[in-house]
């Protein structure tokens, strides 16, 4: 989780101007925490509150830790069906299928027992706005390749 956060604070200097030289600062006096990073904390957060609650209890919590998050740092660079998402007083997901729901969810590859609770909680994460298939798939990979990763599975068993 705190590799998760590093990154995207390195990398938000180049969030909409990439770069493809591998000598880049990794720090700057514009670098900052984004979306990502707040969402990542916020769904840490919600999850280590709710272990071992049924799903609704889970999900509300994420909702719940999201938007205060979102609404305490309203400049991370939201997108803008997700900043709707945050002021909603009732929020639902809106089928979304692009990357948000895998860049927070690192930390359910650290908080869970096995591959099958993992991948649960993955899905409830990804549901609260990214219910779309795809959005889902994608939190369900990184948070499986977290799990693999700390649980001594090889690069080629975590490709798989």
């Amino acid at each position: 989780m705190l590799g998760a956060i590093f990154g995207d604070i390195v990398g938000s200097v180049y969030e909409f101007n990439n770069t493809k030289d591998y000598n880049f600062q990794l720090l700057s006096s514009r670098s900052r925490p984004t979306d990502d990073s707040y969402m990542t904390l916020a769904v840490a957060k919600a999850l280590i509150n709710t272990y071992g609650q049924d799903d609704d209890t889970v999900r509300k919590a994420i909702v719940d830790e999201m938007q205060m998050f979102g609404n305490a740092y309203p400049d991370g660079g939201y997108g803008g069906m997700f900043s709707q998402w945050l002021t909603t007083s009732n929020p639902r997901p809106y089928n979304s299928f692009g990357n948000g729901s895998a860049m927070r969810v690192s930390s359910v590859g650290w908080l869970y027992n096995t591959l099958a609770e993992t991948l649960h909680a993955a899905k409830l994460t990804a549901e609260v706005t990214h219910n779309h298939p795809e959005g889902i798939k994608g939190a369900q990979a990184i948070a499986a390749a977290v799990y693999l990763a700390r649980t001594g599975s090889t690069k080629d068993e975590i490709l798989k």
